[in-house]
């Protein structure tokens, strides 16, 4: 387990990394195994490491995947890699660099998945979710490629509503999954936020979200019309970090 502070940030079982213990690390999973067949290699950027539980399970799911992972907290890196290791030829590639300034350095058109899991303490950075940064990010995804944001919010969920809103700017096609009472506001939660300019694998996650140990809602279409209704997207002038969690929460990150 990855503690920082009072958050527990990443499992990882360096035996089985297919091993998923928090839900929304397995929805995210879930995402990567629908949007290409099983086995084939991918390009995948991920910003915020941890623990490098998605990119040890891409690795062994995926193998000969290329994989960068953007994490700016250098003891960190240096204490997962002394304690869990990554495995040899992993191909997983550790950059110490934040991921606006990673992204932005980054070629046009290279990564089939960019996965934003990312933390400062327990807020997700407000850099992270602005038009601004989704431009640059689609800038890097391929033409049929995916952007994942991981998400927390709770009570009225005006802050995912808003990162929404700055998705649709930058793509037609846009997802949203959570577990139910987190949808419904009634509990401090995960939302992860799916976005392509080609159709998502929406029908593999529907499937998913029904046979999970966790069930989950994916929202979309009308559904996710009348969810973002006229919230307003994110700017670099006028950003904000994730709502902090209510007091005594145990959420993951």
């Amino acid at each position: 387990m990855v503690r920082l502070g009072h958050a527990d940030h990443s499992w990882v079982n360096p035996d089985r990394p297919d091993l998923l213990l928090f839900d929304y690390v397995q929805r995210i999973a879930d995402a990567l195994d629908a949007c290409a067949p099983e086995g084939e290699r991918l390009r995948v950027v991920h910003i915020g490491g941890a623990g490098m539980t998605l990119p040890r399970y891409v690795a062994a799911t995926r193998p000969t995947s290329a994989q960068i992972v953007l994490e700016p907290d250098v003891a960190l890196i240096e204490e997962v890699r002394a304690t869990i290791p990554l495995p040899k030829h992993s191909g997983i590639k550790v950059r110490p660099i934040d991921g606006r300034a990673g992204i932005a350095a980054m070629p046009d058109d290279y990564a089939d998945v960019v996965i934003v899991d990312a933390f400062a303490g327990t807020q997700v950075p407000a850099e992270l979710t602005t038009v601004g940064f989704f431009g640059d990010l689609r800038r890097v995804l391929r033409a049929s490629g995916m952007a994942i944001v991981n998400l927390t919010d709770h009570r009225d969920l005006h802050y995912t509503r808003r990162v929404l809103a700055g998705a649709r700017v930058l793509w037609p096609n846009v997802l949203l999954s959570a577990e139910p009472g987190t949808l419904k506001g009634k509990r401090f939660g995960n939302l992860l936020v799916f976005a392509g300019a080609t159709a998502l694998p929406e029908a593999a996650l529907q499937r998913k979200a029904a046979s999970a140990a966790f069930p989950y809602r994916i929202v979309s279409g009308r559904h996710l019309d009348r969810f973002v209704g006229t919230a307003r997207p994110f700017s670099d002038m006028a950003p904000e970090p994730s709502p902090e969690p209510p007091s005594g929460s145990t959420s993951w990150f």
